[in-house]
């Protein structure tokens, strides 16, 4: 569960909250501009939501590629501290 909790700052956004007749709790303006949540429960009752994005099945490959992925991080790393090298124009590659 530590994975989850990756700040333990927690703010109070709503008290007393009673699920409606269906058993549905209202985020209000906790889950604003959230799509998605994947929804933990421990013995005691409490219930952590973690806010999730969906990726394209398209892009999936890369995340289920760790070899790929470390690729991509390594290169963004190297991007961000300016080690980048220059290789010119590709413009004779291009295909219209």
């Amino acid at each position: 569960m530590s994975a989850v909790i990756k700040d333990a700052d927690f703010e109070l956004m709503a008290e007393i909250v009673k699920p409606d007749a269906k058993q549905r709790l209202s985020l209000g303006r906790a889950g604003k501009g959230e799509t998605a949540f994947n929804v933990y429960r421990n013995r005691l009752g409490q219930i952590v939501l973690d806010p999730v994005k969906a990726i394209p099945a398209y892009e999936a490959w890369l995340f289920e590629n760790k070899p790929a992925l470390a690729s991509v991080k390594r290169g963004l790393t190297q991007a961000a501290e300016g080690r980048t090298v220059n290789l010119g124009s590709f413009a004779k590659h291009a295909r219209e």
